[in-house]
């Protein structure tokens, strides 16, 4: 009777616990495997990264570049830096001792006026 269907019914959820239990433990250990081989993978291209950064620093060395440019230079057509290329601290034009507050009080008095001079054609162009 009644019992019995239990019985069965009891029976046939733990064979579907079961089934669902050994399911679940072997996609685990599947992702662990999967897991464990990225990790090896990760491990060996960090290696990989590690040496191409050590090739990148050698070949990057001057005392390196340096025959390689020579070898080509009827190519390359370098030329060698000259002193006057590099600027000096007096070309550097010094800062106003005041600001010119007149050009602004006039830019700020034509922009309340509704005038935006950004809008008109600059003189001479």
């Amino acid at each position: 009777g009644m019992i019995h269907r239990l019985n069965i019914v009891l029976a046939l959820s733990s064979v579907a616990v079961l089934v669902a239990v050994y399911g679940l433990k072997y996609s685990v250990e599947e992702v662990a495997k999967s897991k464990t081989a990225l990790e090896r993978q990760i491990v060996k291209q960090q290696g990989q990264l590690s040496l191409l950064k050590a090739d990148w620093s050698y070949l990057n060395q001057p005392a390196h570049i340096q025959p390689i440019v020579e070898r080509h230079l009827d190519v390359l057509k370098l030329q060698t830096i000259k002193q006057n290329q590099f600027g000096a601290l007096t070309d550097i034009p010094m800062r106003p001792v005041q600001p010119d507050t007149d050009a602004l009080t006039a830019l700020f008095t034509s922009l309340q006026a509704g005038v935006d001079p950004a809008d008109k054609p600059i003189a001479g162009q």
